[in-house]
């Protein structure tokens, strides 16, 4: 939307994809990103499995915000959480304030995914959800993000019978509900 008024506090909505075969239902939390907000939004931290980091690549501002919010992130969430961080509104490039380079320097020196977006044209918004998500899943497959962790921010429910279950271990489905 043209006008998209901020997120007060937090927004909630799901999704479900699919990643190397097994379907996963994203339970995505957006919080506000204003200071006045910052105390509401730490408690959303706790369980995350993985953390998109926003920045307005024609406000510096917020990029210059960054490493307060990525401390939060790092000291609120468990070590293993994967953390992206976007370039919002790559379709103002001729408004930039912020440099590709600077901010992939960032991210590199940081151990983050990164990727500039547009969330007005659509541009690499589905990749970072979708690469996010195939992150989560290759550490819940090496062993690095434990499912039975309750921090993990992960929740197995196991599949219909004759399906593919997220790790090796086959469990018995009582309920017949895969969702």
């Amino acid at each position: 939307m043209a006008d998209c008024p901020h997120t007060i506090g937090v927004e909630f909505g799901t999704r479900i994809i699919e990643v190397a075969g097994q379907k996963i239902k994203l339970q995505i939390w957006d919080t506000a990103g204003q200071e006045r907000f910052r105390a509401v939004t730490r408690s959303y931290y706790r369980g995350a499995a993985g953390a998109l980091m926003v920045y307005d690549i024609t406000r510096r501002s917020t990029y210059n915000h960054l490493s307060s919010w990525l401390t939060d992130a790092r000291n609120l969430t468990n070590p293993n959480t994967v953390i992206f961080l976007i370039g919002n509104k790559a379709d103002l490039d001729a408004q930039r304030d912020v440099t590709y380079e600077e901010a992939k320097q960032f991210a590199e020196e940081n151990g983050l995914m990164f990727v500039e977006a547009s969330a007005k044209t659509g541009e690499n918004v589905e990749e970072a959800f979708l690469e996010t998500a195939k992150k989560i899943y290759q550490n819940i497959q090496d062993g690095s993000l434990d499912l039975n962790a309750a921090e993990s921010g992960v929740q197995h429910k196991p599949t219909q019978p004759g399906r593919t279950n997220l790790n090796s271990d086959s469990q018995p489905n009582r309920d017949n509900c895969s969702c």
